[in-house]
């Protein structure tokens, strides 16, 4: 994984192209640069694969083609055996060579080979042009903005602001080409609106549950292949208690990190299987009145989110990638992805099996903008690398081939991916109820006190160049009863939370907030015993 820049163009400004790459420090641990007339091309690598010869950016043999990648593909192995077959000659065992050697042999189609997380640039030497990409559920990020004489492409929007133009981002599952300095021509090689569509319906359980598990523990060992230390972010809940599972069987390296408020069921249940398996388990205790204004501050800086929601939720993420930074871990598993694809909110099942599939896609569509967006920004601001199996597009394209009858049934959401690993997970996880992230603890509800400040710092930092802050889709999508159409229209109507709304939202999270404060206040104290004796 890495952050990536480039400045193309006749009026590409070296000290400009310092600055974009300087601001994405943190994405990796070396920089590594190649300056050229109209071509500045730089990585912040963090050096995971390969570690000393996957130099970038990456010049192919005959020197024609140069490459900045960000991310990973995890079937560069097969890749490779089938490129060396066709007589291409390795110089690394980089991932990061086998992307510029499929683009060779390839062109544009190679994307739809490749399997994994990533967004790359292939400029031309000879004329400048730049062909982009993204992988197909957006996991890794890319954005260019467009000035006089020059286009900017960088990993984060934060790169991009200091040009007081306005930014775009190449959207997931697109690719396409760029004229130094002129326009960019982007389509999508996989169209998430359609996935499944024409596949046949796997309605029979035990079918279902077969392909679910063997998905899903595919796309888990491909993101093991590592020798370094693997962390896992264990909420103690079924995505991330699997995650951890598979992840102590096939890699028994690994520690599992857990954010939570002392006394939280999140931190007793993820602290309950770490201690069955044996797993060494890093537990960050905040108290919501730990989480201050400087905390949310630097949440939306890291994280440059236009939902309130993923705010909230990026202020409890942060924690966690700072503790694995400092403990040296640079790969992690989340349980991400799972709620979309398996039925884990009730917006699905409050509305019929069709409407239901919209809803799906829909929510699988802007992944990249809300929680995958959260994700790699607070992992990568301190150099570590998350990946997401359960948004592997196999996972993915199976996910939308199942009937809503086998997500939700027996009163339980997520009802599939119980029965496929119902012989592995602990019974006190198998049968848990769905708790979000911390909310039980009272994380989110102090920083719900911070809401009517975010649009505020968001302007702050030049982000609305790319996007404002908008509405909770989730919240327009219940207040129109789950109607897709509507609640779209909706947010375009109103976009943003008015002055009202923020009040009385600040009312209740006040409440909230002060509601252990004055049951301390006025509960029964502890009577002082005399000691015996």
């Amino acid at each position: 994984m890495c952050g990536i820049a480039l400045s193309l163009g006749p009026e590409a400004d070296p000290a400009t192209f310092r600055r974009m790459l300087a601001v994405l420090a943190p994405r990796g641990e070396v920089t590594e640069t190649r300056r050229e007339a109209g071509l500045l091309a730089g990585t912040r690598r963090l050096r995971i694969v390969d570690r000393e010869r996957a130099v970038q950016p990456w010049v192919s043999a005959d020197e024609r083609l140069l490459l900045c990648y960000n991310g990973e593909v995890f079937n560069h192995r097969e890749l490779r055996a089938e490129l060396t077959r066709l007589g291409h000659a390795f110089r690394s065992e980089s991932d990061t060579e086998v992307v510029l050697a499929a683009f060779e042999r390839w062109g544009e189609d190679a994307v739809r080979r490749l399997c994994g997380e990533y967004a790359f640039v292939v400029v031309e030497r000879a004329t400048g042009r730049a062909y982009l990409a993204r992988d197909p559920l957006g996991v890794k990020p890319l954005y260019w903005s467009r000035v006089p004489g020059c286009l900017h492409l960088a990993s984060e929007v934060k790169a991009l602001v200091g040009h007081g133009a306005p930014v775009a981002e190449v959207p997931p599952g697109h690719h396409g080409w760029a004229e130094p300095g002129g326009h960019v021509r982007l389509r999508p090689y996989v169209d998430l609106l359609t996935l499944g569509d024409g596949l046949p319906v796997v309605d029979d359980p035990d079918e279902a549950a077969l392909l679910v598990r063997a998905a899903l523990t595919d796309s888990i060992r491909m993101r093991l292949d590592t020798d370094l230390t693997v962390g896992v972010v264990l909420s103690g809940g079924l995505d991330s208690s699997l995650a951890l599972l598979h992840t102590h069987q096939l890699h028994p390296d690994c520690v599992a990190v857990t954010v939570g408020a002392p006394g939280s069921p999140d931190v007793a249940y993820a602290r309950r299987l770490a201690a069955d398996l044996g797993v060494p388990h890093e537990v960050i205790e905040l108290r919501p009145r730990d989480i201050r204004l400087a905390d949310v501050r630097e949440a939306i800086r890291i994280s440059e989110l236009t939902e309130y929601g993923d705010i909230i939720n990026a202020v409890v993420s942060v924690p966690i990638f700072r503790r694995l930074r400092d403990l040296g871990v640079k790969v992690v598993l989340t349980g991400d992805g799972s709620d979309e694809l398996f039925g884990g909110y009730p917006m699905y099942h409050q509305v019929g099996p069709e409407r239901a599939r919209r809803l799906f896609l829909h929510k699988i569509r802007n992944l990249c903008r809300t929680e995958l967006q959260r994700v790699d920004r607070a992992s990568m601001a301190h150099g570590v690398e998350a990946r997401v199996p359960f948004l592997d597009l196999s996972v993915v394209e199976l996910a939308m081939r199942l009937p809503l009858e086998l997500k939700l049934r027996e009163g339980q959401e997520k009802w599939i991916v119980r029965r496929a690993f119902a012989d592995v997970l602990p019974d006190y996880v198998r049968r848990r109820p769905k708790n979000p992230m911390s909310y039980s603890s009272g994380l989110h509800e102090r920083a719900r006190l911070y809401k009517p400040l975010f649009a505020r710092l968001h302007r702050s930092f030049g982000y609305p160049l790319l996007d404002p802050v908008r509405r909770d889709f989730d919240s327009v999508l219940t207040r129109c009863g789950n109607d897709l159409d509507r609640a779209i229209a909706d947010g375009l109507a109103r976009p943003d939370y008015t002055v009202l709304e923020h009040a009385r939202d600040l009312v209740g999270a006040a409440k909230w907030n002060a509601a252990p404060v004055v049951r301390r206040l006025v509960g029964p104290r502890a009577t002082r015993r005399t000691p015996v004796g």
